[in-house]
């Protein structure tokens, strides 16, 4: 009999011993063993622990992680260090030989007898840490949903595993796993595994034409105006480009200009984000997003996404079009196999507050353990966008508005370098979000939603063919804030400008509507920023130049004779007073320079100001009045309690 098999004999012989029950060897067991076989296995016990470290030199396989992906196309084999430092004698490779070996008679003793691979295995005083991380994937695959997102929490945690620790979870984890720890705070990009290799363009084959086969591909017919308008422009755009490529008696008709190429010639970047641009209105239709996913759209938008770093704009409108295909959940298993929470991951990081909140809509929307609400495109949560213990209090929605957006309508003022303090230390105090840094530092039982819309001044610069209206958006919105959540909660409505228009024109409507009560009746307050609830003298410019600027439907709407402004205001006061709500206004006393020539007072007291509620004046013009210089500023602080106030009870304050 060979000394190992006479080990083994051994320990089944005590794993065994009794009448009718059966007990795992213990580690003193296999020590008595190891004595009393001492003098028999001296010699050939050394002869194997010198082959073991001669093979570790050149590497090592983790062999139960071979066991765990059999059925896995990958298998980790770790090079191992040649510094005679790391190992520690001749005792702790024979003590390691030995826990492999008794594991592998309990695995086997497990299969047997059909037990689960369990905390009996942490009880070994060698590779405890490998107990726990095979524990832990065990729990994360859980039944019990408290049970599964305690252990991806507990996963999250761990900062001192090794490489091919991290390695083995991104390896065997499930995708739940997985996007549960691209939504942990502060995670290590290790636990994911890389995107997929791509294969590589074909010989002279650009990234828009591949983008414009993508586009052909999707339907043509019975599109929304916005699709059409968005595709038929992308493509206009690509075949500009391709016929610069071509030169020479393809282009204008085969007219043989040879100036064609400088004239018709598009920087390909700027093509891409007319392609792009096309494919986020695609994303927003559900049948589409299938056909972008069988035409491997996903794996075209990931090697883009990886050419393209140097483009923020093309990597925001990238995770843009995640994002919305994973409102679909048919589609998330194709999402992972993509690669794309990899990147979401490390996107999340991204000091840019515009670049890490589209990574974590995208994730929410992918996150359908903890996550019950669907965040559409243009709803953005400033808060939390990690995973949390900690239980949502009430709502705060940021309404913008005309020109404004999600993130810059909401930043602090610019103000000037003091003469005492270096750049980088104005830099950290400056916020790019007030909502999402001091806002949630200050209420963090608070969900703060941002969202954002498109408005233009003039219809020169139509983005669509669609005439977008207040009532237009009212409706738009209302839909994509009630898949959101928005009414199961307490409400704070925040609104600047003609977004506090619109945030009354959703009430209202919201009134009319049975399904949507629950946003009238949970609503506790609103802010508005300088509201023209009278109109405003930008719309009375603009609509003085009408031949010249071409006012679109929103400016017209803020007209001071403006027949749906009246309507809208005096149905809000009727229903506001009603409600009862608590209302806060604050109205701007210094004018706004609109380009270089004009200086206006956009919105006078007198039209800020509603009929009920509280209105303060501030020394700020149009642009800045939502835009506190800092954080202990009154605009600031006065905002701040009123919120507390409003949700004292909610909040339990």
């Amino acid at each position: 009999m060979s000394v190992a098999a006479y080990c083994i004999f051994c320990c089944r012989q005590i794993g065994t011993s009794g009448p009718a029950t059966k007990h795992h060897p213990s580690w003193n067991n296999i020590r008595k063993i190891a004595k009393v076989t001492g003098s028999l296995i001296l010699g050939g016990f050394v002869f194997i622990t010198y082959e073991v470290w001669s093979l570790k030199k050149l590497l090592q396989i983790d062999t139960q992680a071979i066991h765990q992906e059999k059925l896995k196309s990958h298998v980790y084999i770790c090079t191992s260090s040649l510094n005679r430092n790391e190992y520690q004698g001749i005792t702790y490779q024979a003590r390691k030989e030995i826990h492999r070996a008794v594991r592998k008679i309990l695995e086997a003793e497990a299969k047997i007898f059909r037990r689960p691979f369990n905390e009996r295995f942490s009880t070994f005083d060698g590779e405890d840490h490998e107990c726990a991380l095979w524990l832990l994937l065990k729990r994360t695959q859980s039944e019990d949903k408290e049970v599964r997102l305690q252990a991806v929490q507990e996963l999250a945690k761990n900062t001192h595993w090794h490489d091919y620790q991290y390695g083995t979870v991104a390896q065997t984890c499930d995708q739940r796993t997985a996007i549960g720890l691209a939504r942990s705070k502060d995670i290590d990009l290790r636990f994911f595994l890389p995107p997929p290799s791509l294969p590589k363009m074909k010989n002279d084959c650009l990234i828009e034409d591949e983008l414009r086969l993508l586009l052909v591909s999707l339907p043509q017919s019975g599109l929304d105006p916005c699709v059409k308008y968005f595709t038929s422009l992308a493509l206009r755009e690509s075949s500009q480009t391709l016929a610069a490529q071509r030169g020479g008696l393809w282009c204008f008709g085969g007219n043989g200009l040879p100036y064609c190429e400088t004239l018709s010639k598009v920087p390909s970047e700027t093509v891409e984000l007319f392609c792009l641009q096309a494919l986020v209105q695609h994303s927003k239709v559900s049948s589409h997003c299938d056909k972008i996913e069988a035409h491997g759209g996903l794996q075209l938008l990931q090697k883009i996404y990886q050419l393209r770093k140097d483009s923020a704009k093309i990597q925001r409108n990238i995770i843009r079009i995640i994002g919305n295909m994973a409102l679909d959940e048919r589609l998330h298993s194709s999402i992972v196999r993509a690669g794309w929470v990899s990147v979401l991951a490390e996107v999340m990081k991204s000091p840019h507050v515009i670049q890490s909140s589209h990574a974590s809509r995208a994730l929410a929307n992918l996150d359908r353990d903890t996550v019950q609400e669907k965040y559409p495109d243009g709803v953005y949560v400033l808060h939390p966008q990690y995973r949390s213990s900690q239980p949502i209090r009430a709502d705060i929605l940021f309404v913008h508005g005309l020109l404004g957006a999600a993130f810059k309508t909401w930043r602090q003022q610019d103000i000037d370098q003091p003469v005492d303090k270096k750049a980088s230390e104005v830099q950290e105090e400056y916020s790019q979000c007030w909502p999402k840094t001091w806002l949630a530092s200050d209420c963090p039982t608070l969900r703060i939603i941002s969202v954002e819309y498109d408005t233009r001044l003039s219809d020169w610069k139509a983005k669509c063919p669609v005439e977008t209206s207040i009532a237009y958006r009212s409706n738009e919105l209302l839909e994509k804030l009630r898949a959101a959540g928005i009414g199961e909660r307490p409400l704070v409505w925040v609104s600047h400008s003609m977004g506090g228009l619109l945030v009354k024109k959703m009430l209202v409507d919201a009134s009319k509507n049975p399904e949507m009560d629950k946003i009238v009746n949970n609503t506790r307050g609103i802010i508005f920023y300088s509201v023209p609830h009278h109109g405003s003298q930008l719309a009375e410019y603009s609509i003085s130049a009408r031949y010249l600027l071409f006012p679109s439907v929103e400016v017209k709407e803020l007209s001071k004779d403006s027949p749906a402004l009246k309507v809208l205001n005096d149905e809000f006061l009727s229903f506001a007073k009603d409600k009862k709500f608590t209302v806060l206004s604050f109205a701007e006393t210094l004018p706004t320079h609109i380009g270089s020539m004009l200086k206006l007072h956009v919105v006078p007291l007198e039209s800020a100001k509603l009929g009920i509620g509280e209105l303060i004046p501030v020394d700020v013009n149009h642009l800045n009045i939502c835009k506190p210089k800092k954080k202990d500023a009154f605009l600031y602080q006065r905002t701040l309690k009123f919120i507390q106030d409003v949700l004292a009870t909610d909040l339990g304050e």
